[in-house]
């Protein structure tokens, strides 16, 4: 495996798993669902940190999409290198970093972050196009 697919593989796996705090907050403040709360989303409210959460994880698969296609042209037209590794990397770190920075409300910080990840997707797509 390249180093791009693994860490795509890991961001995969890093978005799949962000849901997690989200829902951790929603049963210690609110508990377990009950028939009710699927019919009313909103009578659950939550803390401000669970909400940020939610919208790490909103905001993680947004991004994951191009980022996963870049990654995946790289590999199929055999332009993987050291550099799309690096970016690969750099958008992987960036997520991490964005998802904690949003959790605490880290002000300035996330948009830093968000800007790298974006940073990174651009390099791999200039990668993909030279």
């Amino acid at each position: 495996m390249t180093p791009d697919l693994g860490y795509l593989a890991w961001t995969a796996l890093l978005t799949g798993l962000l849901w997690i705090p989200y829902i951790a907050g929603q049963v210690m403040t609110n508990g377990f669902l009950s028939a009710e709360n699927y019919r009313d989303p909103a009578s659950r409210p939550v803390p401000l940190w669970a909400q940020r959460a939610n919208r790490a994880h909103l905001n993680a698969v947004e991004v994951f999409a191009p980022f996963a296609a870049l990654v995946l042209v790289a590999h199929a037209t055999g332009q993987s290198n050291a550099t799309t590794a690096m970016w690969a990397a750099i958008f992987f770190w960036s997520r991490v970093a964005h998802a904690l920075v949003y959790y605490f409300a880290v002000p300035f910080v996330r948009t830093l972050v968000f800007a790298v990840g974006t940073v990174a997707i651009v390099g791999l797509f200039w990668e993909v196009i030279n």
